[in-house]
């Protein structure tokens, strides 16, 4: 059975769940090809941009070259957080560890949001996406048994056919989550990987900065 064909015989309830799942394929390997090449850039500069950091004569140094190696911004926002004013606020109050322990962890927090952006589309495709193909399955299953009923025609042989095309809502489910979900825990792993050498750098930045007061 193709495409064309399931698409003439479906009611317009099936087709709008067909489009549902067509709009979840379509968003989920956008985000997938979008974050794939973007974390792989990241992987290779945060590195190379932490590495930088701690070569570099003094701190004034270290951000101005930093941009050069950190595209996308991942590792900057930190050494920027160290430097905010806080003098004559609450935030200011305290001993220095302490500040750079509260600025670091803010900074760290929205460098993961920006990281994580897109894991939820696949986490919500993975999820739904078979279980909008099973009530599709579920209601063109329905409308045929209801019209073989109406036409007496209820055998096996004629509910072969349209259980068959009935069917084929289930496979594109899976066929649409699969996909997402192999995408969310290959693209969180290497998040996971990234979050844990900002971490590090975190940690280490504090203490040098935290060393010199």
């Amino acid at each position: 059975m193709s495409l064309a064909d399931f698409w003439l015989h479906s009611d317009a309830f099936s087709q709008f769940l067909a489009l549902v799942l067509l709009g979840l394929s379509v968003a989920s390997w956008v985000v997938i090809a979008w974050k794939w090449r973007m974390l792989r850039r990241v992987q290779a500069d945060v590195p190379r941009s932490i590495a930088a950091f701690w070569q570099a004569p003094h701190l004034s140094a270290a951000r101005e070259q930093l941009p050069v190696f950190d595209r996308d911004g991942i590792v900057l926002p930190l050494v920027q957080a160290t430097q905010q004013p806080l003098m004559g606020t609450l935030a200011g109050a305290g001993l220095r560890h302490e500040q750079l322990t509260r600025t670091l962890r803010d900074a760290l927090q929205a460098v993961v949001r920006r990281l994580q952006w897109g894991q939820t589309v696949l986490a919500t495709t993975g999820s739904i996406a078979p279980f909008v193909g099973l009530l599709g399955t579920v209601w063109g299953i329905f409308n045929a048994l209801t019209g073989m009923v109406e036409a007496g025609q209820l055998t096996v042989d004629k509910m072969a056919g349209p259980v068959g095309e009935a069917l084929v809502m289930t496979a594109f489910g899976l066929g649409v989550a699969i996909p997402a979900v192999l995408g969310y825990n290959l693209l969180g792993r290497r998040i996971h990987q990234i979050e844990a050498e900002l971490e590090g750098f975190a940690h280490d930045l504090r203490g040098l900065l935290a060393g010199k007061d």
